[in-house]
């Protein structure tokens, strides 16, 4: 993170604004405060939200909502600790700057550019999935001229200009955060029985413990649960790259830590309620249809399955554009701290930063070619080496703030408006529980399972702080030498 000494000069390129700092200043504020709430609302609901919670109920029982309620405490932490970083300096690196001043070069660069690969590994697989949801109601274009399309469209939206990005991104998440309140209020309603025109039964919370118990599988089910549902909250963090963009970044960001609790504890925890609540926990349709689409089918919702294709649409559709985002912004501070090519910190007219912006798409559709050509080998490989990643992420937030805290302290403490709650002790806590789920994850020997992700993700992360540790050696020869010799 770079600092300007009092009383030097702001830069000529364009005078930052309120609540920014050089850094951001060759980035335009186009972020419209609305945009940065739903972003913030909608960001911590993932596709995986809607398709993956099939598998953590069947593994689980009625107990998943311990699993969603932990991992949801989990991210409550960590972005609470996030909050404080970016509250006090909004960057567009957001951690991997934090990590760059508080830990060391290495850190700032292996979490960076680990950061930018897991997300352009995730727009090849919201990409295909999205094809595929196409392509079933227009068949007349392959799954692959759908995955084009999708992502050249999300593409120009980006290269257009943030406030572009930052329109889509209100629309999508507007129409999540509407399904998904919605489907809360009419399950709700359909619990008690008194949903209009629905036959359903008034079950009220039997079905929480009527079918083998709360914990049908054991209490070790919800550790099991904890694996399937952890991932489906990357994302929570955006809302505090985006704020780099936005006029006002201290208060959004804020905001959006504060309201990040009744965020999880509605849309996770509230939603799986009205799942197992509305259907017994091994009712067959869950795994046959799908956890919401099986909900909606039991209260008489006409077409459950395709308003719940649309759905998910939108929410891969605003993953693969946060997603491109998040990874061309990555990116850009990357360049801008020395860490990535320098062409990549270059801005047009509108302030967005295009070769960014179309390196990472690039690799994108490379890694969607793989994912067609070698779905089981190459394309398994990158997913696998990735799939441990948000996890580190989290960890690199926790040891960041833990070091942070005393350099606002030190240098701006007037700046520390979001404080991390029971400071240090309920950090240390989220990095033992981090770390507990990582080693969990070890025992999962299935295939493309957690031990196989921890592992490759391990490789991988070992690979990059190797590259990190010689480029800081050569850097500090040559700044020797260049010493030496005058």
């Amino acid at each position: 993170m770079t600092t300007r000494p009092p009383g030097a000069a702001a830069p000529a390129t364009a005078p930052p604004t309120s609540g920014q700092t050089p850094e951001q200043a060759a980035l335009r504020p186009g972020l419209k405060n609305r945009h940065l709430s739903m972003i913030a609302i909608g960001g911590v609901i993932g596709a995986g939200l809607f398709v993956g919670s099939a598998s953590g109920i069947a593994a689980a029982g009625p107990g998943i909502l311990l699993s969603y309620a932990l991992v949801g405490a989990l991210v409550v932490f960590v972005m609470r600790m996030l909050g404080e970083m970016a509250a006090a300096n909004p960057s567009s690196g957001s951690f991997s700057a934090y990590a760059d001043r508080a830990l060391g070069r290495w850190a700032g660069f292996s979490i960076g550019w680990l950061y930018w690969f897991f997300w352009v590994v995730v727009l090849a697989v919201e990409a295909t999935a999205g094809a595929k949801i196409l392509e079933g109601w227009i068949p007349a274009v392959p799954q692959w001229g759908w995955a084009l399309i999708v992502m050249l469209v999300l593409t120009i939206t980006n290269l257009a200009s943030v406030g572009s990005f930052g329109e889509f991104e209100f629309w999508f998440a507007g129409i999540k955060v509407v399904a998904i309140t919605g489907f809360i209020v009419l399950g709700g309603l359909a619990i008690f029985g008194v949903l209009p025109g629905s036959d359903h039964a008034a079950t009220g919370f039997d079905n929480l413990t009527s079918h083998g118990g709360f914990l049908p599988n054991g209490p070790g089910a919800i550790l099991t649960g904890i694996l399937l549902v952890v991932f489906s909250f990357m994302g929570s963090e955006i809302v505090t790259l985006a704020a780099g963009e936005s006029p006002n970044a201290r208060q959004a960001v804020a905001k959006a830590t504060r309201s990040v609790i009744w965020r999880v504890g509605v849309f996770y925890v509230g939603s799986i309620l009205v799942v197992v609540s509305l259907l017994p926990w091994n009712d067959p349709s869950i795994a046959k249809k799908g956890s919401y689409v099986a909900a909606l089918d039991s209260i008489g919702i006409p077409h459950a399955g395709q308003i719940m294709n649309f759905i998910v649409l939108t929410a891969v559709l605003s993953c693969l554009n946060s997603g491109l985002y998040t990874a061309s912004r990555m990116a850009f501070s990357l360049g801008q701290r020395g860490d990535a090519p320098r062409s990549l910190v270059r801005t047009n007219s509108r302030g967005v930063p295009q070769p960014a912006i179309l390196a990472s798409v690039a690799f994108g559709f490379i890694a969607v070619g793989f994912n067609y050509l070698w779905p089981d080998t190459v394309f398994q490989f990158l997913l696998n080496s990735s799939g441990a990643v948000a996890l580190f992420v989290w960890l690199v937030i926790c040891f960041s703030q833990l070091r942070m805290r005393g350099i606002i302290l030190r240098e701006n403490p007037e700046k520390l408006v979001v404080r991390m709650w029971l400071f240090p002790y309920l950090t240390w806590a989220t990095i033992g529980m981090i770390s507990f789920v990582l080693l969990y994850m070890l025992t999962d020997d299935s295939k493309g399972g957690g031990r196989v992700q921890v592992l490759l993700s391990v490789l991988v992360a070992a690979l990059v702080v190797a590259i990190s540790l010689v480029r800081e050696r050569i850097r500090r020869n040559a700044t020797q030498d260049a010493l030496a010799s005058r």
